[in-house]
């Protein structure tokens, strides 16, 4: 016993004929799509359905997971609070699932639930699964702001609980595509719109999972695309297993991408482990930029390894450039993990006796202090990619024409507060930036 299927599925609400009054016509083959997945669930008769979705209350560094014994919910928020639904949680699986978390040093857990109703990213998915099947109980998990990666190890999770239990489990992925495929859409056109759906298509037609952790977050953000992290803890869930996958079906009549794939399981298959080959890769590529660093980063990263390691600040190691030294400035430390920042502090004007102490102070910061973000762990540091940026003397401007944001960075002031954004160094290390306009003294900023 353990995962018997895996499915990739949207969730529009107007694909409920009480919310859609006619407009659902207009995705008959993501309902027929949607019709055939159901019957699948349906012939399987599973135990329990894992259903991750990116409207289940969201963390930036924590997979929730819905506590308590069960939930319902409707569509009254689309006008159709008549069609309704309650579920069953399979509470010792979510039991097993949060130690399985806990001991790959995943945060994830049931704390922090701010919505105890289904949202419609649960709703949909289980409207037309109820059709067919309701002797099911429910695991129900939101996303998170972690690296694809995480999330991936998240879905090797959900297999081990599975496989300790013995539950016949099937993992649901909601999701959307991308948002950005027509102008006259209800969030516009943006070029990447159509080539994530496409390339998303690909990836997901052929199981191809591996491939999902390629996908930059850039190009995911600006295709505004809603469910890459569901798609990839389904991908973990069925790690080192052979897939059969199958394309049901794909449109986009109203400007955002409906997909419908799904997957059954066809034995072990120690080749696809995706994970360990994307990390492999990301090994080397990481050794080979850290071996094009300068002293300005290697000062930093230094810092930040000892650091997270003995939780102080280290001695100042011989040997820097004389500069470091001798000179003074404000500089900022950027930390990106799997292209994904992980912390940007920095100072505007010098506030040390040096620049060194500048960039170790604020390498402490980045990795530590950062409010968007937890601490760096000792696992995370040898996967970071680290930038410096040395800011030069402020220098005041006369009009627009004289800005270049994307050049010198900028610092703008209000009362007697500065901010500040520095002209990123895209992982090169020393960039020096001129920033203008600003009498405030320096101090910790995050941009």
């Amino acid at each position: 016993m353990g995962i018997s299927a895996g499915f990739m599925v949207p969730h529009p609400p107007l694909i409920i004929p009480d919310v859609g009054r006619g407009e659902e016509k207009k995705i008959q083959k993501t309902i027929s799509a949607y019709q055939k997945a159901a019957e699948i669930i349906g012939r399987l008769q599973p135990e329990t359905i894992v259903l991750l979705s990116p409207h289940q209350t969201l963390y930036a560094d924590y997979f929730h997971i819905s506590p308590g014994s069960g939930a319902r919910g409707d569509f009254g928020q689309f006008h159709a609070g008549q069609v309704s639904m309650e579920v069953s949680y399979d509470t010792e699986f979510v039991r097993v699932l949060c130690e399985a978390a806990e001991a790959a040093g995943l945060q994830a857990g049931t704390l922090g639930e701010r919505e105890r109703r289904l949202d419609h990213g649960t709703m949909v998915p289980l409207y037309f699964v109820n059709q067919y099947w309701t002797k099911y109980r429910l695991v129900r998990i939101g996303l998170s702001g972690f690296p694809l990666t995480a999330h991936y190890r998240l879905g090797q999770c959900i297999r081990m609980a599975a496989q300790t239990l013995g539950r016949d489990t099937v993992v649901i992925a909601s999701g959307d595509l991308s948002h950005k495929l027509k102008e006259d859409g209800p969030y516009g056109y943006q070029e990447e719109g159509p080539a994530y759906d496409a390339r998303i298509m690909d990836v997901m037609g052929r199981g191809a999972f591996g491939e999902l952790l390629e996908f930059s977050e850039d190009f995911c953000e600006k295709a505004a695309e809603c469910g890459h992290r569901s798609f990839t803890i389904l991908a973990g869930a069925f790690d080192r297993t052979a897939v059969e996958a199958e394309w049901l079906s794909y449109e986009g009549p109203f400007g955002v991408g409906y997909g419908v794939c799904t997957y059954r399981p066809c034995g072990d298959d120690g080749t696809r482990n995706f994970l360990e080959q994307y990390e492999e890769k990301e090994r080397l590529r990481l050794l080979a930029l850290r071996e094009q660093e300068d002293p300005y980063v290697r000062l930093a990263r230094y810092t930040i390894e000892v650091y997270v390691e003995t939780g102080e600040l280290p001695e100042m190691p011989q040997g820097l450039p004389e500069e470091l030294y001798h000179s003074r400035a404000g500089a900022f430390v950027s930390l990106k993990e799997d292209g994904k920042l992980r912390g940007c502090i920095g100072t505007i004007q010098a506030v040390r006796g040096s620049l060194a102490e500048e960039i170790m102070n604020n390498a402490v910061s980045a990795c530590s202090e950062d409010p968007r973000f937890s601490p760096v762990e000792a696992w995370e540091v040898e996967r970071l990619t680290i930038s410096v940026d040395v800011l030069g003397e402020r220098e005041k401007i006369s009009s627009l024409e004289e800005l270049d944001v994307a050049r010198y960075g900028v610092i703008v002031t209000r009362g007697g507060q500065a901010r500040s954004a520095a002209a990123e160094s895209g992982g090169r290390g020393y960039d020096r930036a001129a920033d203008s306009h600003s009498e405030a003294e320096g101090g910790n900023q995050s941009p």
